[in-house]
């Protein structure tokens, strides 16, 4: 999902590839499950996406493969790489990974949440956060992490330019427990001024939802269409 700018017919057209080939990894993973879940936000929610779950080397290489094929399918500059911890620090290395074995090297760092005493000392660890920075974690539930990154990299004299995610929920944020028309990655995008790059959305999910069938997992799409109606945005 680029929401920075329009996509050319051919753009759409990899992009639904990649996305729905995404979902289908996710289910076959066991990332993205089926039931009903409380959301942070207190909603029951028909699925579930744990990322932390891509928990052997095969599964966070092809999730690597996805971030980064994503990222350059998007168009989005940025100089280097930032891991929030604590699960965008594996996703952040994984993802600078993949995209120097596809000619495209950046540096990386990620943060810790209590700094240390010794040694180098600080919260920083890896290259010194300078220039673009892109910030890659899993999903945006609030954009809390987002901003907590923004402030770090600014703290340092860099500038927060974009974020990558594996899902885009596309439902309303909440706000002092109440819903808002927006989503977090709206209020990233529009209120924040970071561009966001996610590699599948929930309309993703719904689409492969109504391709695949009412023996399976198909026979979701009836309740994952409800809660979309019901908390989603456009």
């Amino acid at each position: 999902m680029m929401v920075a700018s329009a996509r050319t017919a051919e753009q759409q057209a990899e992009h639904d590839r990649l996305a729905q080939e995404f979902v289908q990894f996710s289910v076959d993973s066991g990332v993205l499950r089926f039931g009903e879940f409380k959301t942070k936000a207190g909603r029951l929610s028909p699925y579930f996406f744990n990322a932390g779950l891509f928990d052997d080397g095969a599964k966070l290489g092809r999730l690597a493969q996805f971030y980064a094929k994503a990222l350059l399918a998007s168009g989005i500059g940025f100089d280097m790489i930032f891991g929030p911890a604590y699960k965008g620090i594996p996703l952040g290395a994984a993802v600078a990974i993949e995209l120097a074995r596809l000619g495209r090297n950046v540096p990386f760092a990620y943060n810790r949440k209590e700094a240390k005493d010794h040694g180098e000392g600080g919260t920083l660890v890896g290259a010194p956060l300078k220039g673009r920075v892109l910030i890659v974690d899993d999903v945006m539930s609030a954009g809390t992490a987002v901003r907590e990154s923004i402030a770090i990299i600014r703290a340092a004299g860099a500038t927060a330019h974009a974020v990558a995610i594996a899902l885009d929920r596309q439902e309303k944020a909440t706000e002092g427990g109440l819903d808002v028309n927006h989503s977090a990655v709206q209020y990233v995008r529009d209120q924040l001024g970071l561009q966001v790059c996610a590699i599948a959305t929930l309309a993703d999910l719904l689409q492969y939802l109504s391709h695949s069938g009412h023996d399976g997992v198909g026979a979701h799409h009836e309740q994952v269409l409800a809660y979309r109606r019901r908390y989603g945005v456009d």
